[in-house]
């Protein structure tokens, strides 16, 4: 079984082998190590999912950086001071152009209120844009007309993230090869992805990531993205969660399918 708590210690114990240097997201921005990783973790949901996660890493010395967003199905302040307690970095996983219907102004008047709450309960200095695959904008795009750096954050992946020198790889779509469904959740024309050794480097499932990384396969750059609610060893939500990932896919490729021929 994929997915599970025992795989998702398998995958950090194989990292661990190959001597990489755990990084949060901020410290790779201001001082990347020779080998980095950075754990990257999307609090979409279930924020006790990452909890388990951010204690896990903590009980084997590794560091990540934890992306939430401020909806009741994700954001929990005593959750958010813990995780940080065990010395990894909270972020703001920002989605206000979809909150604001698109009105730029707006959004950015209300990303700086919500930034202002995290500030509250810890500082934040990186963020990261949710994708969600059905609407039609892109949350990235507040920053056609501002700029985060004004507000003190040194860094969003999308713009910040060399995806030629770091390899890049995420489990949306509840896969490691989620390229087929992946709507957002990748480079951007601004921010693209030529290298072919990258392009050509696939996985599917997490055995393949470990015996990836226990091969020697993974460049010496990396940054791993997880969505800690897709991960459970209880049978019922693992099983849920397989169901409804599935059928999102199915969704999302036809929703690629169709706007690939609108264009």
């Amino acid at each position: 079984m994929d997915f599970t708590i025992t795989q998702y210690k398998n995958l950090l114990q194989s990292i661990q082998g190959q001597r990489y240097t755990f990084q949060t997201y901020q410290d790779f921005i201001e001082n990347p190590a020779e080998k980095p990783i950075v754990l990257r973790h999307d609090v979409d949901a279930l924020p006790e999912n990452s909890l388990r996660f951010a204690r896990i890493q903590a009980s084997m010395g590794i560091v990540g950086t934890y992306y939430f967003r401020i909806i009741p199905q994700s954001f929990d302040d005593s959750i958010i001071k813990e995780i940080a307690g065990l010395g990894h970095e909270i972020g703001y996983h920002y989605e206000t152009m979809d909150t604001c219907k698109g009105d730029v102004d707006k959004a950015y008047e209300e990303f700086c209120e919500n930034l202002e709450t995290f500030n509250k309960i810890v500082s934040v200095k990186t963020i990261t844009m949710h994708g969600s695959p059905l609407s039609g904008f892109d949350n990235r795009d507040i920053w056609k007309k501002y700029d985060y750096r004004k507000l003190g954050i040194i860094a969003e992946p999308y713009f910040d993230l060399n995806f030629n020198e770091v390899f890049y790889i995420t489990d949306t779509g509840r896969r490691w090869d989620g390229h087929l469904f992946n709507i957002r959740d990748k480079a951007t024309k601004e921010n693209p992805l030529t290298n072919p050794q990258f392009l050509n480097l696939r996985f599917h499932s997490t055995s393949d990531m470990i015996n990836g990384f226990q091969n020697g396969l993974f460049p010496n750059k990396v940054m791993l993205n997880f969505h800690p609610q897709r991960w459970s060893d209880k049978p019922f939500p693992w099983l849920k969660e397989l169901l409804w990932q599935n059928t999102k896919n199915q969704g999302k490729r036809l929703l690629l399918f169709i706007r690939k021929n609108k264009n």
